[in-house]
């Protein structure tokens, strides 16, 4: 079983405005809620994909009903933690430029905590946990690391789609898949990468450290895939982007899909390209038509 856990869900109220005027009443001329949060992105596309998957994290209040009504509606397992604390509401403002108004989440407290540790403790080997995005401020700074830790005690496998500090301790663990872009991949090794040459000896670096799969996005120039067995470029098929939010999450619920049923990571890799493009050139995420007409259209070759 693929399980994905979202620490600080939310509902994203997107909203678009033709001119933004500071200090002014300012009309709504479109506006949408979905739910967000970057683990319910991966359910959603693995979902659309026919792959199963369990979505875990923290829920509450009103806020956290729409979620869960939603993932249900959609035919999505859940089995999230209740909390007592609202879920959290970021705002997605479009308009000439794109400004974004996130909520800090709720408060969890250390039993809610603990609940969920405690249903990672109860998994089998077999089972996969793809952990993603920030932490509520309330959750303790090593709680990826509890996680992962009761995670690696069931000899499960686990994928982190996280920065920093959380992604550099994860790696001695041997998580499945790992996903920086550019940027983070600088910043963990504290250099300024602008080149693919530049980026392939800090790839490799990641699976000497631990990584078993690596995938470097590089934003419009496609994304790097760093295995055991090579190194291989991407390059999805352009289009015109209406979506920032949730390619990558899209990413790595195609890759991880496809490798769990046919164990190759770079037919695996390909499909994930193919995720990731179609929810960028989507205004919500990606289904599976749209997925498909554009898998035939990505190139991968070894590097």
């Amino acid at each position: 079983m693929i399980y994905t856990v979202t620490l600080n869900p939310s509902i994203d109220y997107v909203v678009q405005v033709e001119e933004v005027t500071l200090g002014k009443l300012n009309k709504i001329h479109t506006d949408f809620k979905l739910p967000g949060g970057k683990g319910i992105n991966v359910s959603r596309i693995l979902h659309a994909l026919e792959t199963e998957s369990t979505a875990l994290g923290f829920l509450g209040g009103f806020t956290g009903e729409f979620i869960a009504n939603w993932l249900k509606n959609e035919c999505i397992d859940t089995d999230f933690i209740q909390v007592q604390d609202d879920t959290r509401i970021n705002i997605k403002l479009k308009s000439i430029e794109e400004t974004e108004i996130n909520g800090r989440g709720p408060t969890i407290t250390n039993e809610e905590a603990d609940r969920l540790l405690r249903k990672l403790s109860e998994l089998k080997e077999d089972d996969v946990v793809i952990l993603s995005g920030s932490k509520p401020p309330s959750l303790p700074e090593d709680f990826y690391q509890q996680l992962i830790k009761r995670i690696s005690g069931s000899n499960a496998t686990f994928v982190i789609d996280t920065t920093g500090k959380d992604l550099e301790t994860a790696l001695s663990y041997k998580p499945l898949l790992i996903k920086p872009n550019t940027v983070e991949l600088s910043d963990l090794f504290n250099v300024d990468l602008k080149k693919q040459e530049e980026i392939i000896p800090y790839g490799k670096k990641l699976l000497e450290l631990g990584a078993e799969h690596v995938i470097v996005s590089m934003a419009g120039d496609g994304a790097l895939l760093f295995t055991s067995e090579g190194v291989f470029r991407g390059i999805s098929p352009s289009g015109t982007v209406k979506n920032s939010v949730g390619a990558g999450d899209s990413m790595i619920a195609g890759f991880i899909g496809e490798f769990m049923k046919s164990k190759n990571a770079v037919k695996a890799f390909k499909m994930g390209l193919a995720a990731g493009s179609a929810t960028a050139f989507s205004d919500d995420l990606a289904k599976k038509e749209d997925i498909l007409s554009i898998l035939a259209a990505v190139q991968v070759e070894e590097f």
